[in-house]
């Protein structure tokens, strides 16, 4: 085999890859969509009022105190101190300027997002609660968006490091429940609808995904010299 044809198969795996990402990001977005046009046409409300009702069930003081807390960890204080600490990181410890830019971007620009749809939507709060950030338009949840990202953008930098198959699964799984684990606290406190949540989470997922496939994207010309076109044309034309 020639070495630009085995070249060609080195890149063909990065191609499903980025197909199956945007495959999945579309699921995303139209899943949001979704949400969105049940809230305009007033569908969503027997949703939210069963899952509010569940919470309300289950409420007790200590519960109280182990959601504020939890909640506390996709604020925007604490993300933003969390993300200034990643950023040092990938820059003293691994010199990765192309993660810098992309986690920025991932962070910077979904906040930029949330603020956005939540202006377009202006869905009012369950309860408004400075205390807890619950404050402003509701849809979606900036939590739910927020911390999706942040922790979603950590679990990728950590499947890609050099730890062991095990610290990777216990990081990349503790990391996902905490992000699911917000959202909740986020309804069980009353600053979100559930619709807000799971719309938040739907639009952090879209955004995450395309920023990681940009940075692979980029990694991936860095280190290629087969132009993607060319690779992705001939990977399919020996597939098919």
């Amino acid at each position: 085999m020639k070495p630009e044809q085995q070249e060609v198969k080195k890149v063909g795996f990065p191609v499903l890859l980025i197909l199956v990402g945007l495959v999945i990001s579309g699921l995303f977005i139209y899943g949001f969509s979704e949400i969105a046009e049940g809230l305009l046409e007033n569908e969503v409300k027997t949703f939210d009022d069963a899952i509010i009702d569940f919470f309300i069930s289950i409420e007790s003081a200590g519960l109280d105190q182990f959601m504020l807390f939890i909640t506390e960890l996709g604020s925007v204080w604490f993300i933003t101190t969390a993300s200034i600490i990643t950023i040092g990181v990938l820059w003293f410890k691994f010199k990765d300027k192309w993660g810098i830019l992309f986690f920025i971007l991932a962070i910077g620009a979904g906040g930029l997002l949330t603020k956005l749809l939540k202006t377009f939507y202006e869905r009012g709060r369950p309860s408004i609660n400075p205390e807890i950030d619950a404050v402003g338009f509701s849809f979606p949840s900036g939590h739910s968006m927020g911390s999706l990202i942040f922790y979603g953008f950590l679990i990728y930098l950590v499947v890609r490091s050099g730890l062991s198959r095990a610290a990777k699964w216990t990081i990349a799984t503790m990391a996902a429940l905490l992000f699911v684990s917000i959202g909740i606290s986020r309804i069980y406190l009353g600053a979100h609808f559930p619709t807000d949540v799971l719309a938040g989470q739907l639009a952090g997922g879209f955004w995450l995904i395309l920023c990681i496939l940009a940075l692979e994207y980029v990694n991936w010309r860095s280190r290629s010299q087969v132009r993607p076109i060319k690779a992705t044309r001939e990977f399919f034309s020996e597939l098919f």
